[in-house]
């Protein structure tokens, strides 16, 4: 790093690049640990994410674990059924105290001196530690939590707004997925060496999606521009109503993000677009890949595109949903997780075929991962030199770009 990476300097750069609407950044905000640490503090921590489905953790002690930064969560379900979130860093000297990454448990005994604590976060056993201790103060820090269409998604600032204001106004267009009675068919990792603003501006626009997923660009219509496609945008929307018997909401736009979004943290968005004709679903084939979802009558051509926080998406077609979720490990070490999504009552070999179902977005994320691990090369070159957003292509790019100066730039 040949910067002096300084608060001042942060200051500066983001000043300068406020300066420098509709261009990319420059190099040193993927390279600052001052920037990052800014980011984890003001935007990572106190945004909404997705953390499990409530499916992962049916019985009572089940819990699973997420990894964010540094950090490690957890989510589990008590003994009263509730589920809580709590941060897995013991009170007394700061060890992990759940060391899988999912289980069940009575409870949760640090591996180092043995503080035990219920599943919930209570402190239920801290030994020699005199008279005037009290263990109630002295629980596991908790971490805040939202229930919707059984996705669980937390939020690390005790001062969060509530996501239900915002995820409210998605019911129309989600509901018809019955999300809360589907099941977790398969979930993918894929751990990528590069900062996580590469990751999530890959996925906000198509402008690649022509030369960089073949595959994808035969089926979705988002790599076209807009004007070229509008006739099965038409045709697919009159489909959803005509015949399928949906109302309007269902196909209606909503673009409650980043400055747009009311509330920090909280951003929302749906966008519901034509796939190609002779395309059903989300395949290889565009042929069906499970059971028809919740209302679904039968296949109206299009998938329905979902933002939850800043860092959690969602593509859900007739028969399936794909969710995608962005988290950094590091300055340069990003986690996409995918995780699909069917009917809950489908059964495996029988109704669904998880290789194929996995296989279209399997694939397109290995395809997303080379393409961003070069980008993350590319702008820690020292011949990097940030050019201009395609106004057609990557305008959510620029909105993403102007919220985030905007937010480190309060500190």
């Amino acid at each position: 790093m040949n910067f002096n990476d300084s608060q001042e300097f942060a200051d500066e750069n983001i000043s300068i690049a406020k300066g420098k609407d509709g261009f990319a950044l420059e190099n040193y905000f993927y390279r600052s640990d001052v920037i990052y640490q800014r980011e984890l503090s003001e935007i990572i921590f106190k945004s909404w994410f997705y953390a499990c489905h409530i499916s992962e953790i049916p019985q009572n002690g089940d819990y699973k674990t997420v990894e964010v930064g540094e950090d490690s969560l957890i989510i589990a379900r008590d003994k009263t059924g509730n589920i809580s979130a709590s941060a897995n860093t013991c009170r007394h000297r700061g060890a992990r105290v759940c060391t899988q990454k999912k289980g069940n448990a009575k409870s949760f005994i640090c591996p180092y001196h043995a503080w035990v604590y219920e599943v919930n976060g209570k402190l239920i056993g801290a030994r020699s530690m005199g008279e005037d201790f009290n263990k109630d103060d002295y629980r596991l820090k908790k971490i805040n939590t939202h229930i919707f269409e059984g996705m669980v998604f937390i939020n690390c600032d005790p001062e969060a707004a509530d996501f239900k204001l915002a995820t409210d106004k998605l019911i129309p267009a989600i509901s018809p997925y019955h999300l809360g009675n589907a099941k977790v068919a398969a979930t993918r990792s894929y751990p990528i060496d590069a900062n996580w603003k590469l990751v999530i501006e890959n996925y906000l626009e198509c402008y690649h999606c022509g030369p960089s997923h073949k595959e994808y660009a035969k089926s979705h219509t988002l790599r076209d521009e807009a004007s070229k496609v509008a006739h099965l945008n038409e045709a697919m929307k009159k489909k959803a109503l005509e015949e399928m018997g949906f109302q309007p909401q269902f196909v209606a736009e909503v673009t409650n993000q980043y400055l747009n979004s009311p509330v920090f943290g909280c951003d929302i968005s749906h966008l519901r677009y034509a796939l190609y004709e002779k395309y059903k679903t989300g395949s290889l084939d565009g042929q069906p890949l499970a059971p028809l979802m919740g209302d679904f009558k039968g296949y109206d051509g299009g998938a329905g595109d979902f933002q939850f926080g800043p860092l959690t998406f969602m593509l859900n077609y007739p028969d399936h949903c794909v969710l995608y979720r962005f988290l950094p490990r590091g300055l340069k070490e990003s986690e996409m997780e995918l995780v699909w999504f069917v009917n809950g009552d489908a059964v495996e070999g029988k109704d669904y075929d998880t290789d194929r179902l996995i296989e279209l977005w399997d694939f397109t994320t290995k395809e997303d991962k080379f393409i961003i691990t070069q980008n993350n090369q590319g702008v820690n070159s020292s011949f990097y030199e940030p050019g201009p957003y395609s106004p057609v292509f990557e305008s959510l790019c620029n909105n993403f770009i102007r919220w985030y100066l905007e937010v480190i730039g309060e500190i």
